[in-house]
């Protein structure tokens, strides 16, 4: 078994045929098949079925798969841990963030990071679970993570600042003339939610506490909310970095204060792209944390909660 077989087996999986998964890796079809049927027959067991959809995972073929994933990860990370020179990163970097945090740090910061090594490629998608963020960090997937809450050791995580979240109000809403606002001032209300294995509707549900909210719609994009929200659907709770340019003056803090803590998680045995992604990202501007979360905890502890 080779790596490269890994790679083709990963390739079916995601292209659901093997003419796809070839033009994707820029090979023959027939290397591609014959190399599958050599996998398998090692192995002995059947990967794939044939399905009017396409070629899909058998039972054993998506736990084979899951693992693969993981080997054919690692096996790039080594592979550019061993090319890294003093002025050249090369190799493939995989980033997660929980849905909305960094909005405004993330971009600037992997932009600095391509410009200071132009053949690193970088992966990045937002994960609107934290329960899947973690699970991904557990599979050693993912290369740098940036959430709220994690149970990994100092060494790995990070505490870059805090995310304060803000309430954003339909243009002309009577509490746009105040310069903060209490989630009971909003009883009664629609609110524009996320969907409900989201950490940030579980934000809102933890601010209003014992208020069952009115759900006006469910997205799954912060910048979706915030427009829909300034439409007057529904009032809607987003962290600050999240509000896209142009609705600023829509914007306005919660009382009490509400934060959550930004850690970035880096793999075990980071390499020396995660550890100049994480330079760049301290960095950053983040928020300080609000006077009443003083106990949230600091950097190096060895674990984070969000904080209510």
């Amino acid at each position: 078994m080779s790596l490269r077989q890994f790679e083709y087996a990963l390739a079916i999986a995601e292209e659901g045929s093997v003419t796809a998964a070839a033009e994707r890796l820029r090979v023959a079809q027939p290397s591609v098949s014959q190399q599958i049927r050599g996998l398998e027959r090692d192995l002995g067991v059947q990967l794939f079925t044939r399905t009017p959809a396409g070629l899909v995972p058998t039972a054993v073929g998506h736990a084979f798969l899951r693992e693969a994933e993981v080997a054919v990860s690692a096996s790039r990370r080594a592979t550019a841990t061993a090319r890294a020179g003093a002025d050249e990163l090369v190799g493939e970097l995989t980033v997660a963030a929980q849905m909305g945090f960094g909005t405004r740090q993330l971009p600037r910061t992997l932009g600095a990071l391509r410009r200071r090594y132009p053949r690193l490629e970088v992966t990045v998608f937002e994960e609107p679970s934290s329960a899947e963020l973690e699970r991904l960090c557990r599979r050693g997937v993912l290369d740098l993570a940036l959430m709220a809450a994690c149970e990994r050791s100092p060494a790995d995580a990070h505490h870059l600042g805090d995310e304060e979240f803000v309430v954003v109000l339909g243009a002309g809403h009577r509490l746009l003339a105040a310069d903060r606002v209490e989630p009971r001032e909003l009883e009664g209300e629609p609110w524009v939610r996320f969907d409900r294995d989201s950490a940030l509707d579980s934000v809102l549900l933890n601010v209003l506490r014992d208020d069952d909210p009115t759900t006006a719609a469910r997205v799954s994009q912060t910048a979706t909310a915030v427009r829909w929200a300034a439409q007057g659907l529904g009032a809607t709770l987003v962290p600050a970095s999240a509000v896209p340019p142009g609705h600023e003056h829509l914007v306005r803090p919660v009382f009490p204060a509400v934060s959550q803590p930004v850690i970035a998680v880096l793999r075990h045995a980071a390499g020396p792209a995660e550890t100049a992604l994480l330079e760049l990202l301290r960095r950053e501007t983040w928020s300080e944390p609000a006077a009443e979360s003083a106990a949230t905890p600091e950097s190096g502890s060895a674990a984070f909660s969000p904080v209510p």
